[in-house]
């Protein structure tokens, strides 16, 4: 692969155990503007994937899927500037692409069409819808491997920038995790942009369908997941 696309599109390999992530006495998280309409991609690939998923997710999916684009977009540009000093725009694209994309699994329509995990089938979702839509293919498998893998922490090997990206901003939005990684301010702005809608009880109820419908599937092995997002005490305020 071109080592321009792995810079440009987040293949860039990072540890899976989250050494390179600031700690909470090492962060640096200070209060910063952030207006959604400012920061989001407005390229035609996004444009054409924004439709689709509008059409598809409830409002409270969608609202979620773009409050991990801000939250992600924050943590990036405070913490992690080096991802993206190469080729800003095509890695916001990219990573927008992956907030679009990344629950589209998780619809009642979707989750009963395949014996697949979420994940897995979301990605192969992705990828070939991406690539409907016009993306570059190095740039729709980036998108197919974070959400493949956007449930899949843990302490050994790696996982590229674009999916531990959607790990840490996901997990901040549905449990309230490393919350040192983004300012309370920005939280209530986005919140106020984006509103939750009850997500965290929206959300619980979502995997409380996927366990039931696939007891294999790979969200059972996140032991206290469920709990976890449903009894979310850093985003309990502005459900």
């Amino acid at each position: 692969m071109p080592k321009a696309y792995v810079e440009d599109f987040g293949w860039t390999a990072v540890p899976r155990d989250r050494s390179n992530v600031p700690s909470k006495t090492t962060a640096k998280t200070v209060p910063v503007q952030l207006s959604f309409d400012e920061i989001w991609p407005t390229t035609g690939l996004v444009q054409r994937a924004q439709e689709y998923v509008k059409e598809v997710f409830p409002q409270e999916t969608y609202n979620h899927s773009l409050r991990v684009y801000c939250y992600g977009h924050a943590m990036v540009s405070l913490h992690f500037q080096p991802w993206i000093a190469a080729a800003k725009e095509k890695f916001f694209e990219t990573w927008a692409l992956t907030c679009l994309f990344h629950d589209l699994a998780t619809t009642p329509e979707h989750r009963g069409e395949t014996h697949l995990s979420f994940e897995f089938h979301g990605g192969l979702m992705a990828l070939e819808r991406l690539q409907s839509f016009g993306a570059p293919r190095p740039q729709a498998e980036s998108v197919a491997e974070a959400i493949i893998r956007h449930q899949d922490p843990g302490e050994t090997g790696t996982i590229s920038r674009m999916g531990q990206l959607i790990q840490m901003a996901t997990e901040f939005d549905n449990m309230g995790n490393q919350p040192h990684l983004v300012h309370e301010d920005v939280i209530k702005q986005v919140v106020a942009q984006h509103p939750r809608l009850k997500w965290s009880s929206c959300f619980a109820k979502t995997i409380d369908a996927e366990v039931a419908e696939k007891p294999w599937c790979h969200t059972t092995a996140l032991e206290g997941f469920r709990q976890a997002v449903a009894g979310n005490k850093l985003m309990e305020p502005y459900d």
